[in-house]
């Protein structure tokens, strides 16, 4: 969201803007819920200890959320093959792996995504370095990649208020259910986003930040400098790449230009829809989207299961097959993690809890079915075309992990 240093309101829609500005905040109705806010302890390495509602700086606020960094342990990273060896490479991909080599730059790295509800606590142990510890217990070092890893944590403690702490001075984050009288001054976003490849329902953060209420849309309306409550607004339509067109919920209408909460630099739209996992929709292919009145903000912590273990059946395309304990990629081994790709320029991070099967489709995708019979052509991410680096197949019982390259795989079958 492009901050405004002043705001200067449109005669037509002052009322409505200045409704709920005395306390700057919309306060929910009694009855919204409030259990899916993040909520939490921060304790810092002074010793002092802030209880309350969290937020990521001014992004995540929401179990569903998720916690983006890059893991810095690979257990399986040698059975990682060399794409130089690689019989499928082209001339320029083998080339550019060399080089790379020679020059040092050749590395695995891997990101993670892992929603906030299946945390238990984040252990701090660096500039923008963390041990993440899942609800099992099972721990992950994370570093980097993303500003999630070094952010400043807010929490919303009952006693002394809004408390900003920076990334450096926290010691632990530890997870627990969100009270029910909890207060968090603001309902969650939740709507209908219309694409030219179909609709998608679910909680919305806009522009790769906007979740809340009162989090604020900016924009130019001719000559005035326009700051709006997302909670005041019922629709936003795109009208071409630099501007869109605001309905407020008392039918005031504008047309907005000028930022990126409004123009075609916008971040990114995320939509969790129950029937995917998150999507992302780029500015071109959006169309208008339609809030919803408050309601539901969400998942509780309760709702997140503790994290279960890959597991299924490797089919070759020689027709042998592997069957255990599965590690996808050489990285994912968990339920919690994501399968990412991209399909009609919507961007996609499914839970692997949802996947039923993945084929692969050539070098530049795989189809992917979910669990609820939902198919999906997914391309343009290591995890489904040709830069996976495989499986590693852990049989029941005795017997040592196995390597399945990508390429001889047929179909991937999970428990």
């Amino acid at each position: 969201m492009t901050k405004k240093t002043g705001i200067i309101l449109a005669a037509s829609f002052v009322l409505a803007a200045f409704v709920g500005a005395d306390a700057g905040t919309t306060a929910p109705d009694a009855g919204i819920s409030v259990e899916g806010y993040l909520y939490g302890t921060v304790q810092t390495r002074a010793g002092r200890t802030h209880t309350g509602v969290l937020r990521w700086d001014d992004e995540e606020a929401f179990w569903d959320d998720l916690f983006h960094s890059s893991k810095k342990g690979l257990p399986y990273e040698e059975f990682a093959e060399d794409p130089v060896a690689d019989e499928e490479a082209t001339w320029w991909e083998r080339m550019a792996t060399t080089i790379s080599g020679d020059l040092d730059l050749h590395h695995v790295s891997r990101r993670i995504a892992v929603r906030f509800g299946d945390l238990k606590q984040i252990r701090v142990t660096g500039g923008d370095d963390a041990v993440l510890i899942l609800r099992d217990g099972t721990e992950v070092e994370v570093s980097g990649y993303a500003n999630d890893a070094g952010a400043t944590v807010v929490v919303f403690d009952a006693k002394p208020g809004r408390i900003e702490v920076p990334w450096k001075k926290i010691d632990t984050i530890t997870f627990s259910p969100t009270p029910p009288d909890a207060e968090p001054g603001s309902f969650r976003l939740r709507g209908t986003v219309s694409t030219s490849k179909g609709e998608f329902v679910g909680f919305i953060q806009w522009d790769n930040q906007e979740c809340l209420s009162t989090d604020r849309l900016d924009g130019d309306a001719g000559d005035d400098d326009v700051s709006i409550e997302m909670g005041d607004i019922r629709s936003i339509e795109r009208r071409d790449r630099r501007s869109s067109r605001v309905v407020l919920k008392d039918g005031t209408e504008m047309v907005l230009s000028g930022t990126n909460d409004v123009n075609h630099d916008i971040r990114g739209i995320h939509v969790e829809d129950v029937r995917f996992g998150r999507v992302e929709i780029a500015w071109d292919e959006f169309e208008r989207v339609v809030f919803d009145d408050p309601g539901s903000s969400g998942r509780s912590y309760a709702d997140y299961a503790a994290p279960t273990h890959l597991a299924g059946t490797v089919t070759l395309k020689s027709g042998d097959w592997r069957s255990g304990k599965l590690v996808f990629d050489l990285d994912e081994e968990w339920s919690w993690e994501m399968l990412d790709g991209t399909s009609n320029e919507i961007e996609y991070s499914v839970p692997f809890s949802l996947v039923a099967s993945i084929e692969p489709a050539g070098g530049s995708g795989s189809l992917v079915r979910l669990r609820s019979g939902v198919e999906l052509e997914l391309e343009d991410s290591h995890d489904v075309d040709r830069d996976n680096s495989g499986l590693v197949v852990v049989p029941s019982g005795a017997g040592e992990p196995g390597h399945v390259p990508w390429r001889e795989i047929a179909k991937i079958e999970f428990d």
